[in-house]
């Protein structure tokens, strides 16, 4: 029989309202309405198949209160994470929000409705409160980010009527509800079930840690990996779910089962790893491991760890009692060549030999082509990464110049696209100023808001054409530093951002301008021209600085070349 939920009762909203289905739609029809933020959509999918029990709703002002100072629901059950639904003044405001108002929720990504909230209560969250005792107080951390930025600033707090379960359309086979897997667990007659949370690809040392926990507790292993919202820069979950798929039948006949979640990180350390023992624990778990630094966001700008190491072990461990779940703790293990076996790091004699992989190397060789051996990693799995890791010499890539108007950077940019026609290999667009302020951006006016939106629209394209493996080659003026910075971010998250400073002189830009624009621009006749009446900020974190009054175009290009071959972007001469 699977573990109790927490609370005592699986809080299947689903179910309990299913036969309200169709009073509940035509009510939807006639209410106000608010489209869920892709967290909120998580968050919700949880609350109403009951993964978060004992919780039915969104937090009011006294349960999250109690969870933030104290990890406690006004009702005593533990709980660690503040589930909310934030909301703008304007929204609350637009939709005349009080106590006692129904309120649709819909789903951002098709507007259907999936639920309707009573409103229990309307509260200014304290953030800086939340922030401190939650994760810790960093402002690095990217929840605490997150809460400065994204979050509203009020939150609506009230119990949730489900009306319809988020549509998914991939691996649906694979998206059990807390209650489906409780009812799989009993069909296939497993009492005891070890979960192991991840948002990482699985290799051959996973696999044997988690049979060894099975085997020591003569259990079964659910493999629960996160496909919400994970930390930036993750692999995809289409990918991380493919190497599941494929290490899957490396395990004894029977013995795992393949789950997904959708949840929304938090990246929370031990408040996390406590939450994250609720949930497998409403899915039926009766084990749970939990890892060195578990759901932890890594290091800050100083290289300082956001938790310890053990924190998240040592939380868990003090609530192991209240929340009925057995704490597995993540062995190291390490690779023992002679023997062909892993074995944990304590556990191993001084002097035997050991061989491990960061995850920073297999980025490497993975960027590289570089062997993978089987010691490590399955080929099948190796196989699924490299698909989707492509070589550094089969990646996209973007370009990004940046100077006065008149300073040379499109004849460069020209003749970039030019000679990376002649390597050949990928394909090369090439997004001049004046190109895109005609063809993307002829609305827009020269106001310094005009311009950053025109920046960043030049950004998605780069962006979209990176990742399908395109050398971009953009050439804006970009003359403000928040504007390049928030470019490189979006392109970054689709492959390499290469910022290119065109430092030519202003007065050589001017003394050269054959259009007679500056001197318009002198006479009063343009306003808000970049370098006369407008600033241009110097870029703080160029990749490369050139100077087209001082260098020729070849040696500028052949510069950029050496560049883009010293990351490895070209394939070696044979």
């Amino acid at each position: 029989m699977a573990n109790n939920p927490h609370g005592g009762l699986l809080k299947d909203l689903l179910a309990r309202d299913a036969s309200r289905h169709h009073q509940l739609i035509a009510e939807a029809e006639k209410l106000s309405a608010v489209v869920l933020t892709e967290r909120q959509l998580c968050d919700l999918e949880l609350i109403i198949n009951g993964g978060f029990s004992p919780l039915e709703g969104f937090m009011n002002q006294t349960d999250y209160e109690g969870v933030v100072s104290n990890l406690r629901l006004a009702d005593g059950n533990l709980f660690s994470i503040p589930i909310t639904l934030d909301l703008s003044a304007e929204t609350i405001h637009d939709l005349d929000l009080k106590v006692g108002s129904r309120l649709a929720l819909r789903d951002f990504r098709d507007d259907r409705t999936l639920a309707i909230l009573t409103v229990d209560d309307i509260y200014r969250p304290d953030k800086d409160k939340e922030a401190q005792l939650v994760f810790g107080g960093d402002e690095e951390h990217p929840s605490i980010k997150y809460l400065r930025t994204k979050v509203k600033e009020f939150y609506v707090g009230g119990k949730l009527e489900a009306v319809n379960k988020p549509n998914h359309y991939d691996y649906v086979d694979l998206r059990y509800t807390p209650a489906e897997l409780r009812t799989h667990f009993d069909k296939l007659g497993w009492t005891r079930v070890v979960a192991f949370q991840t948002r990482n690809p699985m290799h051959r040392a996973h696999r044997e840690l988690t049979v060894r926990a099975a085997r020591q507790r003569q259990a079964n292993v659910l493999i629960h990996p996160v496909v919400g919202l994970t930390k930036s820069g993750d692999i995809d979950h289409f990918t991380r779910v493919r190497v599941y798929q494929a290490i899957l039948p490396r395990y004894p006949n029977g013995m795992a089962l393949l789950g997904l979640l959708p949840l929304a990180m938090r990246m929370g350390g031990p408040r996390e790893a406590i939450w994250h023992a609720i949930i497998r624990k409403n899915h039926g778990a009766t084990h749970f491991i939990i890892g060195r630094d578990h759901a932890g966001p890594g290091k800050n700008s100083n290289g300082v760890e956001f938790y310890g190491p053990y924190d998240a072990q040592r939380a868990v461990e003090t609530y192991k009692e209240e929340l009925g779940i057995e704490v597995v703790e993540f062995q190291q293990l390490t690779y023992l060549p002679d023997t062909d076996d892993y074995k944990p790091v304590d556990e191993v004699p001084e002097g035997t030999k050991t061989l491990d992989i960061s995850g920073t190397e297999l980025r490497r060789r993975l960027r590289s082509g570089g062997q993978i051996p089987e010691w490590f990693s399955y080929p099948e799995v190796v196989r699924v990464l490299r698909q989707s890791n492509r070589p550094r010499a089969a990646q996209g890539f973007t370009v990004f110049f940046t100077g006065y108007m008149n300073c040379g950077k499109a004849a460069i940019a020209r003749a970039l696209q030019v000679t990376l026609n002649q390597q050949g290999g990928r394909s090369v667009s090439l997004l001049l100023g004046d190109t895109v302020r005609h063809e993307l951006s002829s609305e827009l006016g020269f106001s310094r808001e005009d311009r950053h939106t025109n920046i960043q629209r030049i950004a998605f394209v780069a962006a979209e054409l990176t990742k399908a493996g395109a050398a971009v080659i953009a050439a804006p003026i970009a003359p403000y530093e928040y504007s390049r910075v928030a470019a490189r971010e979006t392109v970054s998250q689709a492959g390499t951002f290469i910022l290119v400073h065109v430092a030519t002189s202003l007065e050589y830009c001017e003394r050269t301008d054959k259009r007679g624009i500056y001197a318009k621009a002198r006479r009063g006749e343009i306003k808000g021209f970049t370098g006369v009446d407008d600033p241009y900020e110097i870029p703080s974190n160029a990749d490369l600085v050139v100077d087209f009054e001082k260098q020729t175009v070849r040696s500028i290009v052949h510069g950029i070349v050496l560049l883009l071959e010293s990351q490895g972007f070209f394939e070696p001469t044979k």
